[in-house]
């Protein structure tokens, strides 16, 4: 009898190491600059959606204000996917060395029809020669912003340190400092541009559509050793993340989509009810990356100066992720 038991028990013991051990989902650090760039509402979105989360992955957001942190952490590996605009990522790859590849398109500013970012001055700002010794609040350094503010000023002659000081301030803290008086100009994106339009003492001087053209703003950037060893998860990833982000932009689901973005945002759904929309700025339906504008923006650049260098945007880009994710999609799999 008692060899029996000893028999049961290794067998018993055999089975159990036998057994395989459900893997963790992957946990993506995904870095994001606003609510509209989608990343805080994902654990939160409709579940028949994100059919994959908590399977195979989960989301770790994290937020960090614009480009310039973003690298950093991005180079230390402490974000897997960064959101970066080609300003930066041509930075990074020429002066930082770093090896970087876009997946999936966030969004895109001053695409006709859609909204972009405007620079709003104090009223006594008349001209751009009125900006010399004053102070602009910029997002972050690195930024499509900054860049487009640097070009503008530069044509007439004024340089950042020596005739105007930029102040990083995340996008949030833009207008109320604008109405506070703490700084003479300052960059407004959504949902701020729809909120000064109407304030007195205040007016546009420029916009960075004017200076820039439409703009492959932000791109998903992660390291590509990282992305090739997760390869099939973030095809996973995506194939949720599309078919979110037809919800989210559907007219019939749109008005749920923006009480879930006031929800994270902590914020009254009437100040968020903008997102996803042409009040918006442009988000792919199928975050779909246009190479070819990528590639404009890399070149102008280039040419006015803010880069060191051009680099070719199809090295840098891998689309092959974001089609797989779609193809599936379609096949309602």
């Amino acid at each position: 009898m008692q060899r029996l038991k000893l028999l049961a028990a290794a067998a018993l013991g055999v089975a159990v190491i036998a057994t395989p051990v459900a893997a963790e989902p992957l946990k993506i650090k995904l870095q994001y600059a606003t609510v509209g760039q989608f990343v805080p509402m994902i654990p939160l979105a409709p579940k028949e959606l994100y059919r994959h989360y908590g399977k195979s992955y989960v989301v770790e957001p994290i937020f960090m204000a614009g480009a310039g942190p973003a690298i950093t952490a991005f180079a230390a590996g402490e974000v897997h996917l960064a959101a970066l605009n080609p300003h930066s990522i041509t930075n990074a790859v020429i002066s930082a060395k770093l090896d970087m590849r876009s997946i999936a398109q966030v969004l895109s500013t001053d695409v006709p029809g859609y909204a972009g970012g405007q620079y709003w001055c104090q009223d006594h700002i008349k001209t751009v020669a009125d900006l010399k010794g004053k102070t602009i609040a910029i997002n972050t350094r690195g930024s499509t912003p900054e860049a487009a503010a640097r070009v503008y000023l530069r044509r007439h002659g004024l340089e950042p340190g020596r005739d105007y000081q930029p102040v990083e301030m995340p996008f949030p803290n833009s207008l109320p400092a604008l109405d506070g008086k703490r700084v003479d100009c300052a960059v407004l994106v959504s949902p701020w541009v729809h909120q000064i339009a109407s304030r007195p003492g205040v007016r546009m001087l420029f916009t960075i559509g004017e200076v820039m053209g439409p703009s492959e703003s932000v791109t998903w950037v992660g390291n590509p050793d990282w992305v090739a060893k997760n390869r099939a998860t973030l095809v996973d990833f995506l194939e949720d993340h599309i078919r979110f982000r037809r919800w989210v932009m559907d007219p019939k689901t749109q008005p749920e989509a923006a009480k879930l973005a006031a929800q994270v945002a902590k914020q009254p759904v009437e100040r968020v009810a903008y997102l996803f929309t042409n009040k918006d700025n442009f988000h792919h339906p199928e975050a779909w990356i246009d190479i070819a504008r990528f590639q404009k923006n890399v070149d102008d650049l280039h040419k006015l100066g803010i880069t060191p260098g051009r680099i070719e945007a199809k090295r840098y880009i891998d689309t092959s992720i974001q089609q797989e994710a779609l193809a599936r999609v379609n096949r309602g799999t």
